[in-house]
This record gives structure tokens, C-alpha cells and sequence, in this order.
């Protein structure tokens, strides 16, 4: 299996902590609106890691969500590209991984990064496949281009606004608050920052998740996704824009059954947005489908790309 991933470097600024020299990807270049009264906002560079598979299929494109990147789906793209032969892409949304920073984090602003990147690489139509933040950057991208998405799969989100915007604020302030001295051993840094951030996040698998992104940079650590800009944008990123188009393409949504994203009282406006869509819960799954029950998750697409 191939796989291909342009690389440069360049430097990274966050107003919190700093980051320095990661690898990237070139993408979009142009100017375009973010939706936002008029306001400009420039595609940022995204990272990428694209795996080879039949090229007159549609691709398969993962987003990640929130305090995500691609590296957190290389199990289920490695799946997923092995059980249908199609080309399978994974990609870091902006202020996240290995993508570039902006100080616009809307979901206007991530749609419009794709549809000028994925045009790029020859990739659309394409199924377009999100998780939580992914999921409903994947959904306004169908409702915008709906030529750009040949088929759309939502993992455990709607199209509604969120309640966990203050739990995810407490996050971002347990994970800027985390002190761990320069030049010591990742295992040992990683151990300190699990620590202090018990005091405020107690779900393990929550503070195992936030500890992908504590990487080290020039002999220090710091967290990848640019947490002043998820900061000042939460209260966007829990809600989702209010959009009157419908996409008309075929669509599933994956549920976790034991998920606390998805409530009954949001299929009206899944159905009024979606009316092609299907609705799967997966059994004894939370939100994290994809990690927690890979096979189930897999096996769910494969009979929905048939």
C-alpha cells in the first residue's frame, strides 16, 4: 500500500504556547470568505497523509475532531483502505496536528480549507466521512458544494448546537496550566502532564486522548493544537451555522449507543437537512465508534458504500 505525503517545514506561533519546525503540507493559497458578515479568511496549510488505493472509486476522506489529528484515525484509514481498495485520506484541521494556525477556527473556515484542498489532490467527489467537530465540518462542506461529497458519514453528531462548550474550556485551562521542566524524557513528561491534568479532567480515556498532542519542540513540550484560538472560538465550534439548503447525496450517521452527543430531539433537523439520511446506533459505543469498536465501525460504511 501506498502511501503519499508532501513535506516542509516552517515555523509555527501560538499566542499561548509556541511550537517550532513540524511537517507540512501544502494546500490551499487563494483568499476566499469564511461566511462570517463578509470577513476575509485565508485556507491555511493542512497536513496530510493520503494512502493509494483504486482510483476510480471515490476516495474516502476522515476529519477528526476537536483536540484530534490525523494520526488518531490510522487504524480505521489503514482499515478502511485494506477492506475496500479505495484511496483513503487523513487530514489535520487547522489549528490542529501538524496543520498550520489561524486565528479563525469557524466551520466556515474549515469547509472552505477543504474545498479548496481536496479539488487539489483530485479527490472529488469524494465520501466524505467526520467525527464530533469533523462531522459537522463534513456536514456544512455537503450542505455548501454538494457536488463535492458523492456520499456523507457522520459519526456520533448533529447538526444542532452542543452543551459541552464549558467542559471543553475546562480542558483547554487544565492543559494550559500543565508545568513540566525543559529536557526531560517524554515518558516522564507525559506521566507529569497526566497528573496535573487528573485534578480537572478524571476520565482517563479523556486525558489519554488530550495527551496525543503534548509534543517536544527545541527541548520543551508543548501542545500542538492552537489552544487561544479554540478557546475564543468554542462557543462556534459547540454550535453548528444555520443553514436552510438541504444536501440531497446519500448520508449515514453513526450513533454510539451510550453516547451523551446525540438526543432523539435532534432527528427532525437531521431528517430536514438530510432527507436521504440513515440513522445506525452501535451498540455498547460511546462517542469515540471509530477507537472503541473499529469493526463495527468499518463494517457499517462498507454496507453503506455499497
Amino acid at each position: 500500500m501506498l502511501c503519499w505525503a508532501c513535506t516542509w517545514r516552517l515555523p509555527h506561533r501560538s499566542l499561548g504556547l509556541s511550537r517550532t519546525s513540524f511537517s507540512t503540507v501544502s494546500v490551499a493559497l487563494s483568499s476566499s470568505s469564511s461566511g462570517q458578515g463578509g470577513a476575509e479568511s485565508r485556507p491555511v496549510r493542512l497536513s496530510y497523509k493520503l494512502l493509494d488505493g483504486d482510483a476510480v472509486r471515490p476516495a474516502l476522506v476522515l476529519l477528526h475532531g476537536l483536540f484530534g489529528s490525523k494520526t488518531n484515525l490510522n487504524s480505521v484509514a489503514k482499515t478502511l483502505a485494506q477492506q475496500t481498495g479505495r484511496r483513503v485520506l487523513t487530514v489535520d484541521a487547522r489549528n490542529h496536528g501538524d496543520s498550520f494556525y489561524s486565528p479563525d477556527m469557524s466551520y466556515e473556515a474549515m469547509s472552505q480549507d477543504l474545498q479548496d484542498f481536496l479539488p487539489q489532490l483530485g479527490l472529488v467527489p469524494c465520501v466524505l466521512i467526520g467525527h464530533s467537530m469533523g462531522g459537522k465540518t463534513a456536514m456544512l462542506l455537503a450542505l455548501q458544494r454538494a457536488e463535492l461529497v458523492e456520499r456523507l458519514i457522520v459519526e456520533d453528531i448533529s447538526p444542532v448546537d452542543s452543551k459541552f462548550g464549558l467542559e471543553y474550556l475546562t480542558y483547554i485551562a487544565a492543559m494550559r496550566a500543565v508545568d513540566i521542566p525543559d529536557k526531560v524524557p517524554h515518558s516522564h513528561a507525559r506521566k507529569l502532564a497526566d497528573e496535573q491534568l487528573s485534578h480537572v479532567v478524571q476520565d482517563i480515556a479523556v486525558r489519554q486522548f488530550l495527551l496525543t498532542n503534548l509534543v517536544e519542540a527545541d527541548g520543551r513540550f508543548v501542545w500542538r493544537p492552537n489552544l487561544d484560538a479554540l478557546a475564543q472560538h468554542m462557543e462556534k465550534l459547540v454550535a453548528f451555522p444555520p443553514r436552510q439548503e438541504s444536501y440531497p447525496g446519500p448520508t449515514l450517521f453513526l450513533f454510539g449507543e451510550n453516547s451523551h452527543f446525540i438526543h432523539s430531539s435532534h432527528h427532525p433537523e437531521i431528517r430536514r437537512l438530510f432527507p436521504q439520511a440513515q440513522v445506525q446506533t452501535i451498540p455498547n459505543a460511546g462517542h469515540w465508534i471509530h477507537a472503541s469498536h473499529l469493526q463495527d465501525f468499518v463494517a457499517a460504511i462498507r454496507d453503506f458504500l455499497v
